[in-house]
């Protein structure tokens, strides 16, 4: 086993832990903790730690890995409960077809859910005069027996592989209907979206590069957008002897469905977070109802949600017949 001191597992942790640990700081001498914390983008070195510890908990030890990752998806998905009626409430807050009522209950829904965080953030210790939850982060992270570079390295391949394997048997299982935004499109974006968010948390162990060259049916992903984009840039490998390659054509081609299928979901949550507002205002209206009228109250442009869903299977179906993922790993 590796030490402390210089086990790379180690360090990915801290360094997410360090940056998080300041807007922890901010937030807790702030008048509106929940709301310093929100707007401090906190979500993203949250998402890194989880990811951290979903990889840890397969490599290493189901604890304690298995506790913070449920520490930090807690926080996480709270902060994502805030932001979805933020965000919603700010986009149609000039929306002319939208009532004053349910705009009113947007921002309503939002503080409500700001305040469920601060309930968390002060019950599970993240915020308080003694700083437990990171105290107790850091101590047990200090307790592991980390595994030496190339060990650890061989180990984050298998689970990368391994995940790869367990998305493609959910398709193939008819686990994942397209019959719900949230439930279905909105699920497996999130988990396709853990392959490009691993590479994020590792600090450099994987990279990009062209592997193979790219059959013809990739073109049609590889667009501008998403070959330029930031989120498509690995961090330095920096002194990592141990590197795993993935295909750089095969992982655009991967977050060319994480975007597309991000913006489908985003449209029909659109869908739901109007209709709910008619749902609140009108006791005993169905809810595929509220969803037509929302549909049609949000205006030209405004897909169905049956195309929605339709469009989303489409694509994911074309993609997974293709074998993308399966070709991601050298």
């Amino acid at each position: 086993m590796e030490s402390t001191t210089q086990a790379k597992g180690l360090q990915r942790f801290n360094y997410f832990l360090n940056l998080l640990q300041p807007i922890l700081d901010k937030a807790a001498s702030a008048d509106n903790p929940a709301l310093s914390f929100y707007q401090q983008g906190a979500r993203t070195p949250l998402f890194m730690l989880e990811a951290l510890s979903r990889i840890y908990r397969k490599t290493l030890s189901e604890r304690p890995f298995k506790k913070m990752k449920d520490r930090f998806k807690a926080l996480e998905d709270q902060l994502g409960a805030v932001d979805y009626y933020d965000a919603f409430s700010k986009e149609l807050a000039t929306h002319p077809a939208i009532a004053q009522q349910a705009k009113d209950y947007l921002a309503k829904r939002m503080n409500e859910e700001l305040g469920k965080l601060k309930t968390l953030m002060q019950e599970d210790g993240w915020i308080g005069d003694d700083n437990k939850r990171m105290k107790k982060i850091n101590e047990k992270l200090n307790e592991v027996d980390w595994q030496v570079s190339e060990k650890d390295n061989e180990d984050i391949k298998s689970f990368y592989r391994e995940t790869i394997n367990a998305i493609v048997a959910s398709l193939d299982k008819g686990e994942i209907n397209f019959d719900n935004v949230e439930e279905d499109v909105h699920e497996l974006r999130r988990e396709i979206r853990w392959l490009s968010i691993y590479p994020q948390a590792l600090r450099g162990v994987m990279q990009l590069k062209t592997i193979n060259p790219a059959p013809d049916y990739i073109s049609k992903y590889l667009t501008p957008e998403i070959v330029n984009s930031s989120f498509n840039k690995m961090p330095e490998a920096k002194d990592e002897a141990h590197i795993i390659y993935l295909d750089a054509n095969h992982f655009y081609a991967m977050s060319w469905l994480i975007a597309e299928l991000g913006k489908l979901k985003d449209s029909g949550l659109k869908i739901e977070a109007v209709a709910e507002t008619m749902l609140a205002a009108e006791a005993g209206l169905d809810k595929h109802i509220a969803e037509e009228r929302a549909t049609v109250l949000l205006g030209e442009g405004q897909m169905k949600m049956k195309d929605i869903l339709e469009k989303s299977k489409s694509i994911s179906n074309t993609f997974f017949a293709e074998k993308v993922l399966q070709q991601l790993l050298s």
